[in-house]
């Protein structure tokens, strides 16, 4: 297996927008460097409302703002509804006025992000118009202080459409003809703009990619989970009907994928994440005390109070959403942050001399000097890929990577398709072969569309089992045998599998794979080498992120479950947050083996997925800093660039190397 935890991949495709042949399935891969060293970083989100970014991107948004990289962040929609802000809670007289409406989300969002900033509340933003592609206008607001820039853009279209009342965006995503009006929010400078159709919606996020050319795109989530709760038990103003989101989480993130598909296949490079947002009312919250109570605060001036004196003419900001509100609302969408693919992270070689990832939504491989250093991307192709890839190393040091391709990402007019796919290497240390198409264990687009990107794992017998979380939220698995051929899609069961799933093997040669559920950790395994992997029963406390299994040498005491240590984050209180997935106790780091016998503790707080390997763990702190533990001690990473995703450990020659990508999409390594 590639050194770390091995990751997975994210991705998109577009009609008249196809990736280069040669990233094709069957198509042999490229070799070119990517011109992406020295580059400026810069975060740019793309939105459907203002709050989505608070919600669902921070604290990830809040650390890189922190350490200095600048922000823009595109608002697609006016976030308008029908006019009426109040708090929902007062008996008071109902106002429409959506320009009004809009323009206080407007100013909630620049009181937010000022106080993010350091800088209070009501400090005045510089206003102004932008020209877009295709004729098209929208409100800029700019604040800049001690070196750190805040850019946020307007686009503002309706929420709904002009005639019938249907929703606005997922509307425009369908209907390749539909011309969706812009609101213009009271006290704008904006005063007149252009309908968007389809394609202007594309061409002007692409536009605005080009412009600023950002080294990190952070998305919401264009695949949202099938959701099997009843209509009762989901707000009118939330979720989709038969999925986890609002319908306007997903068509902005269609949007952005489009348009990042657009903007990759010029040769831009960049990294690029999606972040889930509404599914987190149903899996367990996963952020500390102190990082929570700091990520809701950031909420209060964004919804401001109606007695505020902010000085703009339509409000300040969204009431409904501040106070106390962000922790009492039983949707308790501000208790987690979760990707919905696992974050851009890299894997290694076995031997720490190459290292790869996704970088422009395709496959690339960096490799190490003598010095230490990281030399250029190299293009492998595959594109459009989703931001991390999985992979194993075979017996004889050759590497497979797979990933989850968008080979099509369209609305209406054509399909809407997800594939894995896999490279292989023609010899050890040499290039790659053709990218290969491994299907999709589920039947229809739309189920499609639902899976998760793959992890892999080679075993001494040569055979290499590839896992994915499947539309049912269980797992599915193919396995290549030693002659290389692959048997088909398999369904190995379970339910409710959060995002994130990990493999190992033991020490008598069986296969593991884990999987965070709802309820507890999901595991399945071998009762002996080459035996089908079976569902085993696991009472394991339940974790609130992705598990990290290290192997033990001698194959623990022999049963079903011997030879797998497990570190991951679970709940202060694992029966309370069993009972209670919304539970607000903090994560902390669990240590157990799966036979029963004691595992030593591991000290290290923080919060997210864990990666472990010699007797090392690797994780981040709460201000998102890397930082290492090793008998009873923590060192931390103090400088470098913040990184975009969670970070990867190898052992070499006995020393722990921690490397991931920075916010610059460049590599980074730290030798604690």
């Amino acid at each position: 297996m590639l050194g770390g935890l091995a990751a997975a991949g994210l991705g998109v495709g577009l009609a008249g927008c196809g990736a280069p042949s040669r990233g094709r399935a069957g198509a042999a891969v490229g070799t070119a460097p990517l011109a992406a060293a020295g580059r400026t970083p810069l975060l740019l989100q793309i939105l459907a409302h203002p709050d989505d970014d608070l919600y669902f991107m921070n604290p990830d948004t809040q650390h890189t703002l922190d350490s200095g990289v600048p922000l823009v962040s595109v608002y697609v929609t006016g976030g308008e509804a029908n006019g009426d802000n109040r708090v929902v809670s007062d008996s008071g007289p109902h106002v429409y006025d959506k320009a009004a409406y809009s323009s206080a989300r407007h100013q909630g969002l620049r009181q937010a992000y000022a106080t993010l900033l350091g800088l209070d509340k009501y400090t005045p933003w510089q206003k102004s118009v932008a020209e877009l592609r295709g004729g098209h206008r929208a409100e800029v607001n700019r604040l800049q202080h001690r070196g750190r820039s805040v850019e946020l853009v307007f686009l503002n279209t309706a929420m709904h459409t002009p005639l019938g009342g249907r929703m606005g965006l997922p509307s425009l995503w369908e209907d390749h003809h539909l011309q969706l009006p812009v609101v213009i929010a009271e006290g704008s400078p904006l005063t007149r703009a252009k309908a968007y159709t389809y394609d202007s919606m594309v061409d002007v996020l692409e536009g605005l990619l080009a412009d600023h050319s950002p080294t990190l795109v952070q998305t919401l989530d264009p695949d949202p989970d099938i959701q099997h709760s009843s209509p009762a038990d989901r707000s009118h103003d939330s979720e989709q009907p038969g999925y986890s989101d609002h319908a306007d989480h997903t068509a902005a993130a269609s949007f952005a994928w489009a348009a990042m598909i657009r903007h990759a296949e010029r040769g831009n490079a960049f990294l690029a994440t999606a972040y889930r947002a509404y599914y987190n009312r149903h899996w367990p919250k996963n952020l500390p005390a102190g990082v929570l109570a700091e990520k809701a605060a950031h909420l209060v001036p964004y919804g401001g109070d109606k007695d505020w004196q902010c000085g703009n003419p339509g409000g300040c900001g969204d009431y409904n959403v501040g106070g106390k509100r962000p922790l009492t609302n039983w949707k308790g969408w501000v208790r987690s942050t979760h990707h919905r693919h696992p974050g851009p992270r890299l894997l290694v070689s076995d031997d720490g001399a190459h290292a790869y990832g996704v970088l422009g939504l395709r496959a690339v491989r960096w490799s190490r000097s003598a010095d230490d250093r990281w030399g250029g991307p190299q293009d492998l192709g595959g594109s459009p890929l989703a931001p991390v890839l999985g992979g194993a190393t075979l017996p004889d040091g050759r590497q497979l990577l797979c990933a989850l391709r968008f080979s099509s990402l369209q609305g209406r007019s054509g399909a809407n398709t997800r594939e894995v796919v896999l490279l292989e290497q023609a010899a050890p240390g040499g290039e790659f072969t053709a990218w290969q198409g491994l299907g999709n264990p589920e039947r229809g687009d739309d189920r499609g569309r639902r899976i998760g990107p793959p992890t892999a794992v080679a075993a001494p017998d040569g055979r290499v089992h590839l896992f994915v979380r499947n539309a049912d939220r269980g797992v599915s698995t193919r396995v290549r045998g030693a002659d290389g051929t692959w048997s088909p899609w398999r369904d190995l069961g379970g339910d409710s599998v959060q995002e994130g799933l990990s493999a190992a093997v033991d020490g008598r040669g069986r296969v593991h794979v884990f999987a965070a559920g709802a309820d507890t950790v999901h595991h399945w395994t071998q009762s002996a080498p080459g035996r089908p992997l079976a569902p085993v029963p696991s009472r394991l406390p339940l974790a609130v992120d992705a598990v990290a299994p290290v192997p033990l040498g001698d194959g623990g005491s022999g049963g079903i479950g011997g030879g797998v240590q497990l570190l991951y984050r679970t709940s202060a209180d694992p029966k309370k947050a069993r009972e209670d997935p919304g539970s607000p106790a903090s994560p902390h780091l669990t240590s157990v083996h799966l036979d029963g016998t004691p595992a030593p503790p591991v000290a290290l707080d923080g919060y997210g997925p864990v990666a472990a390997a010699g007797g090392h763990v690797l994780g981040t702190d709460e201000r998102g800093r890397v930082q290492l533990a090793r008998a009873g001690r923590v060192s931390k990473r103090s400088r470098g660039v913040v990184p975009a995703g969670p970070p990867t450990l190898y052992v070499h020659d006995g020393q722990p190397v921690a490397l991931g990508l920075g916010v610059d999409a460049a590599p980074w390594s730290w030798r604690p």
